[in-house]
């Protein structure tokens, strides 16, 4: 696999005629978003004044009503604006990232891992009312099957009201590979909230009552164990999986990240969804494309995602499929 020094290299130098190109474009469109926002804003505020004029009191409910139209209308007008430039950028600077990591990898910039696939990988609960992706990546990394997107699942609410509002169910990078080892149960791997919020006593007894979740394993990793809880219907099983050298690369992956990591093993198969709370490789209207620090943003996102095959050492068939 490419070293980020090479890649970073790629970046400035092979790809470095395309990108002040697209730096000329996202210089003149963040001129036009620049201006047209200020004009949104003064209709907006002359709208707003029309209709408040002679009232004794202003509504908070009018208030926000405004101000969620205005949030609205400016962001439906800012995604119509940069669409073309966004794709682009992916079709002329992420896709050849992605072709430089490794020659068989194929990109779709429009596509997503699909939802049934998500909701097999039992990470989440929740059912799912929209499900949104891009950036899809598939192909093989040293012989290993992988597949990645940038995904959102949200849930439906409705309030007393009968207003319809969204939570985030996850939102980040989700990532399907093949696995060595063979397996007929599930293993899943969540973020150790419990114990963090409520300490060990407390958090070891919401994890055993987690009646959404199979049976709970603990592990025999302290660091391990404050970091992560799992849950399986296998215990021998999910310790075969679960060796100590899998648990430290999956904590170092962590320790990488920065975020919240959820891991699970079913039917064949590792599924991992790293959390994050924007869209991995569009572009900023807002920074230069020239700039090392966006630069080395798309880089290390796309190294760290295929390093995760070497990372957790899937390309070892030290265990065959049976």
């Amino acid at each position: 696999m490419k070293s980020i020094s090479h890649l970073t290299d790629f970046y400035y130098n092979t790809l470095y005629p395309t990108l002040t190109e697209l730096e000329k474009e996202r210089t003149d469109l963040k001129n036009k978003i620049i201006k047209i926002s200020i004009v949104l804003f003064l209709i907006i505020f002359a709208l707003f004044y029309v209709i408040t004029n002679g009232l004794k009191e202003i509504n908070i409910d009018l208030i926000l009503i405004f101000l969620f139209g205005a949030a609205a209308i400016g962001g439906f007008i800012y995604n119509l604006m940069i669409k073309d430039y966004a794709t682009s950028f992916k079709t002329r600077v992420i896709e050849p990232l992605i072709k430089e990591i490794d020659a068989n990898l194929r990109y779709n910039p429009m596509y997503k891992v699909e939802e049934h696939i998500f909701v097999n990988s039992k990470l989440f609960t929740s059912n799912i009312d929209r499900y949104n992706g891009n950036d899809y990546v598939t192909g093989q990394i040293d012989s290993v099957d992988i597949t990645f997107s940038d995904v959102h699942a949200e849930k439906k609410h409705k309030d007393s009201k009968g207003r319809t509002t969204w939570s985030t169910i996850f939102k980040g990078l989700f990532i399907v590979t093949s696995f060595n080892k063979h397996f007929s149960n599930s293993t899943i791997i969540l973020p150790d909230s419990a114990e963090t919020l409520f300490g060990s006593l407390i958090g070891s007894w919401l994890q055993s009552n987690n009646f959404g979740r199979d049976q709970l394993i603990k592990m025999d990793d302290p660091e391990f164990e404050k970091e992560f809880v799992v849950y399986g219907n296998d215990q021998i099983e999910s310790r075969y999986i679960l060796t100590h050298s899998m648990m430290q690369r999956i904590l170092e992956l962590k320790k990488k990240t920065g975020q919240k990591v959820y891991i699970s093993f079913v039917d064949g198969q590792m599924y991992l969804a790293i959390e994050y709370n924007k869209d991995l490789f569009e572009p900023s209207v807002f920074r230069s494309l020239l700039e090392y620090q966006v630069a080395m943003e798309y880089v290390k996102t796309l190294q760290l995602t295929i390093a995760i095959v070497e990372e957790l050492k899937l390309n070892q068939k030290l265990w065959s499929k049976q």
